[in-house]
């Protein structure tokens, strides 16, 4: 419901809240202007996506004035669609591990976003002490509890998207069978839920090695176990679910979304992608892997600006401010003895690219990681403000996410420039090191 933030337009500007204006979607030829990016670029872009707004009533429909009498709510034209993710996978393929990557990227642009793992279900109702045999597919005992706590699982799921105000499920199980995945999808589009299934194939028998090493012998199915005892169980597991696994594909192919991710994100398969939300997923999944690099996130160094917290500028460094930037090359010295220097990203601003003067390699300046722009209230701080403009201090007070500097950005419209650079930063394979400013970091 974008009505707290919307104006509207008929003949003339009606404003129903004093919010900044970015885009436009219309509903009953009525344009709605909505100030959050995420979402009115959802609704321009997924015809699956509807948001209510109002309309404003003029007293001149009535043949009087034309002034502003009354706000009314529109109804949506079509209903809103939420999605589900429905994992696929063998064990041990990083069903979960991409699952969570998902999870954070929807959350942080806007969309909830939950995972609901059927293997917790599993462990929560049976005690999770079962051996291989209980996974085996000739075990009826065994097929029938599965199936009942995967139902369960999907069923909570339905739940929570249709009744707690979720947007996004993440049904994270093995799926293995089409025979299952028909069952799911089939209760979920009978729910009116869109279904993307992500596949993780895994043919590289050193990666999945280092998965069971690495997160299967912490798994609370073998709490207290001897390693070599959990290892060959969970393989034997493993070849429990090759006798009954179908990958996606075939007849699926002709109805079904879906994205294939082979050997850790070496190749993509992608498959009906429809609408903005299953796109995005699709593009940040291009970018992601599984390989571990540190990241370093740092503040630029103290300019005579940042020390009285005036708002914007592109100061030079202090005294303090040139002393970090020694320390901090100090540092990138002692963390990488050979010379192997991290990628250097900063802002196009100079106080990030003198801090990083002293590293001796090449820094990439990123326009995306430049600070907030506070707009009219640049070189105030926050005290000048709320005696300069104490009705702005007051909104910023209210709504510090969501405030617009007058003529400047939100947090949220820093969050929809930085997503670039998040992209590039899953990316990455090395070492990265960014510079910046306290609201692109943050």
């Amino acid at each position: 419901d974008i009505s707290g933030v919307c104006c509207l337009r008929l003949e003339r500007m009606a404003y129903v809240k004093n919010s900044p204006i970015n885009r436009t979607v219309s509903y009953n030829n009525v344009a709605v202007f909505a100030s959050d990016p995420a979402y009115s670029s959802a609704a321009e872009a997924d015809s699956s996506t509807s948001y209510l707004g109002n309309r404003a009533v003029l007293d001149g429909e009535a043949g009087g004035s034309g002034r502003v009498v009354a706000v009314e709510r529109l109804a949506p034209k079509i209903s809103t669609k939420k999605l589900v993710i429905v994992m696929v996978g063998m064990p041990a393929r990083g069903k979960s591990h991409i699952a969570s990557h998902i999870e954070r990227y929807l959350g942080w642009i806007g969309f909830p976003t939950r995972i609901f793992n059927v293997g917790s279900y599993r462990r929560k109702l049976t005690a999770g002490d079962q051996s291989a045999d209980f996974f085996d597919p000739e075990n009826p005992e065994g097929l029938k509890i599965r199936r009942e706590l995967a139902m369960a699982c999907l069923y909570d799921m339905i739940e929570w998207l249709k009744n707690e105000h979720g947007e996004v499920g993440i049904y994270d199980a093995t799926n293995s069978t089409r025979s299952r995945r028909d069952l799911v999808r089939t209760t979920l589009e009978n729910e009116g839920i869109r279904v993307l299934f992500t596949e993780s194939i895994c043919t590289d028998e050193s990666v999945i090695e280092n998965n069971i090493l690495q997160t299967k012998l912490f798994s609370p199915d073998y709490r207290d176990k001897d390693p070599a005892t959990a290892v060959n169980d969970f393989r034997q597991r493993i070849h429990m679910y090759e006798k009954a696994y179908e990958p996606l594909g075939g007849e699926e192919s002709k109805i079904c979304s879906f994205v294939k991710i082979v050997d850790a994100g070496e190749s993509f398969i992608v498959n009906k992608i429809q609408g903005f939300l299953q796109s995005k997923i699709v593009a940040y999944l291009l970018n992601t892997h599984i390989t571990r690099r540190p990241i370093y996130l740092t503040r630029c160094g103290e300019t005579d600006w940042s020390r009285d917290q005036k708002l914007g500028g592109d100061d030079f460094l202090n005294l303090r401010g040139r002393n970090y930037a020694e320390k901090l090359a100090s540092f990138v010295a002692e963390e990488f003895p050979n010379e192997n220097h991290p990628l250097i990203w900063t802002s196009q601003l100079r106080r990030t690219r003198q801090t990083v003067e002293f590293i001796p390699t090449i820094s990439m300046c990123w326009r995306a990681l430049n600070h907030l722009d506070p707009g009219d209230c640049e070189g105030l701080n926050l005290l000048e403000m709320q005696k300069k403009m104490p009705g702005e201090f007051r909104k910023l007070h209210l709504d510090p996410f969501r405030y617009r500097y007058p003529g400047g950005e939100s947090y949220m419209d820093v969050i929809n420039r930085v997503e670039p650079v998040i992209l590039e930063i899953e990316r990455q394979k090395v070492p990265i090191l960014i510079v910046a400013h306290d609201s692109t970091l943050r």
